[in-house]
């Protein structure tokens, strides 16, 4: 189980704390409107943000001490940060050696995630010569292939047509049950939290407002999650 405990970040316009737990085999969709946290969380969960104080552990062992990349855990942008000089297989590869010096095993478990999400074809071409989905499907197959327990999602497939967003969404739906994966989604899509998420954290003003199952987005509580919802 991944455990926030009152994790807390002070700057001069804001303070931010959340706490959330997140289990293994579940999606967890963060939503909430523009500058209210979603990202600075994931961002503080990996590392990549101040955390002033409280706790982050991953099945009881303590998170914080650990630089971002010591933390058991991948992060995959709207951007995917594909290499665009390199081909498919070789931008799979590099999250398992910067070198790209593979063992046997390694090059075997890169051709065996390529075929899960369905671009083994696409190995040997460079990532300009893909559509949108092609490439989001190569930033999630070198997530992935690291082989961590946690994923770190944020709003990775905001830019794709429905059609795209929907099946990219039902791949990591079905990675997330086989691997057992903790996942942490942020989505302006609250259509993509229904279709996927197990738990939903409404993220609002720097804090965690609501959370709990997907029964919320049809009956939230708050007058600011209402707001968000439209309803």
């Amino acid at each position: 189980m991944l455990v926030l405990d009152e994790l807390r970040s002070r700057y001069p316009e804001q303070e931010l704390c959340f706490s959330l737990r997140a289990e293994a085999g579940e999606i967890t969709a963060l939503i909430g409107p523009s500058g209210a946290g979603k990202s600075t969380l994931l961002a503080m969960v990996a590392g990549f943000a101040r955390v002033d104080s409280g706790r982050l552990c991953l099945d009881g062992r303590d998170l914080l001490p650990l630089p971002p990349a010591q933390r058991p855990m991948t992060t995959l942008f709207q951007d995917n940060n594909l290499f665009w000089h390199m081909t498919v297989y070789q931008n799979i590869a590099i999250g398992l050696s910067p070198s790209l010096r593979l063992t046997a095993a390694q090059r075997e478990d890169v051709e065996q995630v390529a075929r899960q999400v369905g671009i083994a074809a696409l190995l040997q071409r460079k990532p300009a010569s893909l559509s949108g989905g092609q490439q989001q499907r190569v930033g999630l197959a070198r997530c992935l292939v690291r082989q961590t327990p946690v994923l770190l999602l944020d709003e990775p497939f905001s830019a794709l047509d429905p059609a795209l967003r929907f099946e990219l969404l039902d791949l990591l739906r079905t990675q997330t049950d086989r691997l057992g994966l903790t996942v942490l989604l942020v989505t302006h899509h609250p259509d993509e939290a229904a279709r996927v998420a197990d738990r939903i954290a409404f993220v609002y003003d720097g804090h965690i407002l609501e959370q709990g199952d997907k029964g919320l987005l049809s009956a939230p509580r708050t007058p600011a999650l209402q707001a968000y919802l439209g309803r």
